[in-house]
Order: structure tokens, then sequence, then C-alpha cells
């Protein structure tokens, strides 16, 4: 995801700017429309700043709606808790916040407009699930409905996370440990062989001829390395290319579908609990888009449109791709019996049960796969090295 910064029109003359990840332009400018601004201008950030360390969110959403619905649900109005939560706030940026809501709210107006005037604090769904709860008063449960999502969606998150950082970890080990065999250890039996003297087996001439070459050009060969892992990382912020990589990566059968199983069990997630705060299903599947990749957003589009014509949505999300055997059915269920929104956070727990096993799956088999073939890697410069050696031994008895 890009980084966009936009610059735009809130009511008759309030001036807002904000960021907004999104893949390309006119996705950032689509989600700027839905939170009701009027886009003057979008510009492009730095396409290298989503490599940089980011600092610690000023605001945390997270921790914002725990303590609200805390208080809340100790009895106090939502007026009183969030003139405590400014009054305690002791960081410069939050307290700000906190201020400013306190202050709309006793000015009259709504706590979900007082919300968005702060987009780049408070998500558009969270200020969606408070509107829809104003109507019938329980802001509480809102809140909680949505931390709850929140959480949720933070747990497959990181699941997915904890599963790739190991096996990036070997990878990065067996890596500096071939580049150590080949840049100091290999170049140092080559003089030892110099030495001695005599006709090397071809494989180990061979190994050795490259950590010479290897050797004699260090710095250029670092340099050159260098520079492609910085060409691989510009390229891989830059939106054509990830537009390009995304459609290739899905076409791997294995891959492909755990990624597959991955949006969507975000995607419904997402829209069981819109559905479930009273948003209506059309304006659901907006807002839970943008969660998709453009593949699958593009394949929502078609079924929201075939939707609004009056086809039920089990067919609709069949047809395009947005659903599995058992979370058609379930989504049928749903339709028959009204039940909608219960339906679909069965599907969402259903499809984060399968993608919880494939990454149980795949840490059991990719692992220990991995680990063998750095050892087989190292272990065959090692009896390349000694291969004349062990010739050696072998002619003096």
């Amino acid at each position: 995801m890009a980084q966009f910064n936009v610059k735009a029109l809130r009511g008759a003359s309030d001036v807002v700017r904000l960021y907004i990840e999104a893949g390309d332009a006119d996705e950032a400018r689509r989600l700027a429309t839905r939170q009701g601004l009027e886009i003057l201008s979008i510009q492009a950030g730095n396409p290298l700043a989503g490599w940089h360390l980011r600092p610690r969110p000023s605001f945390d959403l997270e921790l914002f709606s725990q303590e609200l619905v805390s208080l809340l649900g100790a009895g106090l109005s939502l007026v009183e808790a969030v003139d405590l939560l400014a009054e305690k706030e002791t960081g410069r940026s939050a307290a700000a916040v906190l201020t400013e809501l306190r202050t709309d709210l006793h000015r009259g107006q709504r706590f979900s407009d007082a919300l968005e005037h702060h987009p780049a604090v408070f998500p558009p769904m969270f200020v969606a699930t408070v509107r829809a709860s104003e109507r019938t008063g329980d802001i509480q449960e809102a809140v909680s409905r949505f931390l709850a999502y929140h959480q949720q969606l933070d747990r497959i998150r990181r699941r997915v996370v904890s599963a790739s950082v190991y096996p990036l970890m070997l990878m990065g080990v067996g890596l500096l440990v071939t580049a150590f065999m080949l840049l100091f250890v290999v170049p140092k039996f080559s003089r030892i062989y110099e030495e001695i003297g005599g006709q090397l087996p071809f494989l180990t001439r061979l190994l050795i001829g490259w950590g010479q070459l290897l050797e004699a050009h260090a710095a250029l060969t670092l340099g050159v390395l260098a520079g492609l892992l910085g060409a691989a990382v510009f390229a891989a912020s830059r939106p054509a290319v990830r537009r390009w990589i995304g459609p290739q990566i899905w076409r791997i059968p294995a891959i492909g579908e755990r990624l597959r199983v991955y949006e969507l069990s975000r995607f419904y997630r997402t829209l069981g609990m819109l559905l479930d705060s009273g948003i209506a299903l059309p304006t659901g599947l907006d807002m839970a888009g943008g969660l998709l990749s453009p593949l699958l957003r593009s394949r929502l589009e078609q079924a929201a449109t075939q939707i609004r014509e009056g086809q039920p949505v089990s067919q609709a999300f069949a047809r395009h791709g947005l659903t599995t055997h058992v979370s058609r059915r379930l989504l049928a269920v749903g339709e028959r019996t009204g039940r909608m929104p219960h339906m679909v956070e069965r599907i969402a727990l259903f499809y984060e049960d399968e993608l919880a096993r494939s990454i149980d799956w795949f840490t059991r088999l990719f692992e220990p796969a991995l680990m063998v073939l750095i050892g087989a890697l190292v272990g065959l410069i090692v009896v390349l090295l000694y291969l004349p050696i062990f010739e050696l031994a072998d002619s003096i008895k």
C-alpha cells in the first residue's frame, strides 16, 4: 500500500489534510469521498516512506476504546467519559484530539460527527459503527463490538507475521553463513591447495574459482548486492509493480488460495461487524471492500452491483469467487432465516480456523525443510573443500 497526502474540504469552509494508505490515487480518492470529503488535491507520499521505521501512533485507538467502554460500563455518560479521558491524557497529540472531541460534544454535536472531524485518528468503520448505534443509544455496545473486531483482526495479523518471522530468520542466517564460507573460508583453502599443489577435483576447482572471484571483487560484489536489494525495495514500494506482482503470486495454486482465505476472513469479519451494527448491506460492502486486494475488490464491486439489482447475496458472491462451498451455503441460510450478520460472522470464524490450520501446516513442513536445505548447502561447501584432503589420505594408504 502507498501513502497519499489528501487535502480536502469538509462542509463549506473546513479544509483538512490527512494521510490515506491505498493501492493507487483513485482508491485514495474513493476512500476520502466515503468520509464525506470534497477532494481538493491528492499527492503521493515518499515511495520509500513505508520502509522507514514509523513511530508509534500518537493516538492509541484500541486503548481509547477500552477506556471508553469501561467508563460507560461504570455508569458515566458519554460526555463525562470523554471529559475524564481528556483530563487524564498526558500525550500532547492525543490530548488535543480528546479536547476537541469534548468541545464538540459540549456544543451539542453528535459523537459520530465529532469523531468524523479526525479522519486520521478514527477510521471510517469506527465512525460508521458509532453513528449506527446512536439510533438506539447503545454506544457502549457499538464500541465494544468494534474493539472485539479490531482485536480479532490483530490476532490474525500476528499469527501470519509470527509464522513468517522464523523462516525469514533461517534464510537470513543461511545466506550469511554461505557468504562467510565463500568470501572467507574458501579463499583460505585455495591458498593452502596452491602451496600443496596437485590436481583438484572438478567441483572443488569450481567452488574455489567462485571464492577467488568473490574475494578479488568483494567490494564490487557487496555493492551489486546492496544495489539489487535497494532496487527490489524501491520496486516493491511502487503501486504499479505491486499491481503486477500481486496477480502473479495469486496464480500460484497453494499460495494464491491461502491469500484468498486470508483476505476473505478479514472481509467477512468486517462485514459481519458492520451489519451487526445496523449498517445497510450495500454500505457495508463498500466499506469492507477496502480491505481486499485489487483483484478481489473488482469482483466485489461486480457482485455488489448485482446485489443492488436484486440478486441474492449468496449467488452474487459465488459467481464472482467470493465464497467457498461451505460459506455459500451459510450465506443462503442467512438469507432464508434473516440472520445474515450472524451467518457472516460464522463464515469469518470458519475462514479463520482454516487459515490457522494452513499456518500450522506451513510451520510444521516448511521450517524443517528449510533447515535441511540450508544444512545441505553448507555441508556441500564443506565436503567440496575437504574432498582433496580425503583423496590425499586415500592415496597415502
